[in-house]
């Protein structure tokens, strides 16, 4: 059994700019040690458009006017990557992890995300993979999860959004990544529209599934014991 935690702080619907400040703070707290174990956010946001470091001009579609009038923010943010958005229904994780414990190698730490959520989808008969040149996860030509992050010292923060449930109409208020022509799909419609021809209703709780397997997979994957931790308790761990 791994000797090692995984902290998980399920922080349930969370404004995009709150746990922002949280990641921010934890990172702080996992690089002056304060923070003593990895740690993984899982959060789901109200639909917010972020722009990473590698943003391109034009990337973005939507006047300021078009975006408040569907009720979306936006930020500019640390992560890499480029535009994409986060709302309800999607799982977003933020791992605050210390690679100097694992592999102190950002090209690794991208590919070992991508492998947590490939396994994941593999355990709801969702065949998932990479695409070579494209950070992400893929079924088919259709990509199922977005993953930017930052780093300072070899701890990260920012991370991965898997489309569950997602309204995947927001996609087309930009290029998604940065990639033209790509199309977007979720859990939600690669079960409804099986390439076999099948069709699986999915349950009610399918949210909730695919979060409790990714967790068990990211702490199969990074070699933890995952535990849970009350949001607040989080707080007054990483408080200076």
């Amino acid at each position: 059994m791994p000797e090692r935690r995984l902290l998980v702080a399920d922080l349930g619907e969370m404004p995009y700019v709150d746990a922002l400040a949280l990641q921010r703070d934890a990172a702080k707290a996992r690089l002056s040690g304060a923070l003593a174990d990895d740690l993984l956010l899982l959060v789901q946001h109200p639909p917010v458009i972020t722009l990473g470091r590698s943003t391109k001009q034009g990337n973005l579609l939507a006047s300021s006017d078009q975006l408040a009038a569907r009720g979306v923010e936006l930020f500019e943010v640390e992560r890499g990557g480029d535009v994409t958005f986060h709302g309800p229904g999607q799982l977003v994780g933020y791992p605050i992890v210390n690679l100097q414990q694992h592999t102190a190698d950002l090209h690794w730490y991208l590919r070992e995300l991508e492998a947590v959520m490939i396994r994941a989808l593999s355990a709801f008969e969702i065949i998932a993979g990479r695409n070579a040149g494209k950070t992400g996860v893929w079924v088919g030509d259709r990509k199922i999860a977005s993953i930017g992050v930052h780093a300072r010292q070899w701890v990260t923060w920012h991370g991965f959004a898997l489309n569950v449930t997602t309204d995947l109409s927001y996609f087309d208020l930009m290029v998604p990544c940065g990639i033209p022509d790509v199309v977007m799909t979720s859990v939600e419609r690669e079960l409804l529209e099986r390439a076999d021809g099948t069709c699986f209703a999915p349950s009610p709780s399918l949210f909730d599934d695919v979060r409790l397997r990714t967790i068990a997979e990211f702490a199969s994957r990074f070699r933890l014991e995952p535990a849970s931790l009350h949001v607040q308790a989080l707080r007054e761990m990483i408080v200076q």
